[in-house]
């Protein structure tokens, strides 16, 4: 049975928002629904990423939702509680990894350098965010990580300078299961209402997905 981290694997994006104001969470819910890319990255980089958790998850069941920038295990507690399904981090901290697996919620840390690749394998994590993506190289440094782990059956998600202009690079990286997309909703867009805007960077994001999956390496 498919797990939750295979089913964000599936999608191939995930949306990473900083989300500024609760009134945005619906809206939000229903852009990306609308453009078939039912999955999110609600990131505790604001006050409110508690409760816009708490409401998508009651209210948008179809919705995977999860917590980004988790960097204690109180967050993890906190992110479970409010209904999150996965939970993700910019580094990689045992702490937080071993509250998430206490608490049985499936984490991504974050990674950037073999060190901390091994230290991620070390602790049972198979799914690791390579972060900041871009900065550190983007996918040469990305696809010259990869080779002596692709063994261990380690996967990435790259997220950090991702967009449509690169998407497709990433995923045809083999150990990548999906890109985290902070381009998919800007927070001007947000602001704006142009909820019609970002379901179509959603179905655009999902044709490069699809047409890089049927045409790998």
């Amino acid at each position: 049975m498919p797990t939750v981290l295979d089913r964000v694997a599936e999608f191939g994006v995930v949306p990473v928002i900083a989300i500024d104001s609760i009134a945005y969470a619906l809206p939000l819910a229903d852009a990306l629904i609308a453009g078939g890319l039912p999955v999110v990255e609600i990131t505790f980089r604001t006050a409110v990423a508690a409760e816009v958790i708490r409401l998508l998850a009651k209210e948008r069941p179809a919705l995977i939702v999860g917590a980004g920038t988790v960097l204690t295990p109180e967050t993890v507690q906190i992110a479970l509680a409010a209904g999150a399904r996965f939970a993700v981090a910019p580094g990689l901290n045992p702490r937080v990894v071993q509250a998430a697996q206490e608490l049985r919620l499936p984490f991504v840390p974050g990674v950037a350098n073999p060190s901390d690749i091994e230290a991620g394998l070390e602790l049972g994590c198979k799914l690791l965010k390579f972060f900041p993506a871009e900065a550190l190289g983007g996918t040469k440094l990305l696809s010259a990580l990869s080779a002596p782990y692709k063994h261990t059956g380690v996967r990435f998600m790259p997220t950090g300078g991702a967009s449509t202009a690169n998407l497709e690079s990433y995923l045809k990286i083999d150990t990548v299961a999906a890109v985290g997309g902070t381009w998919i909703a800007k927070k001007e867009e947000m602001a704006e209402g142009r909820w019609d805007v970002i379901a179509q960077r959603c179905r655009e994001a999902r044709a490069i997905v699809a047409a890089a999956r049927a045409n790998p390496k």
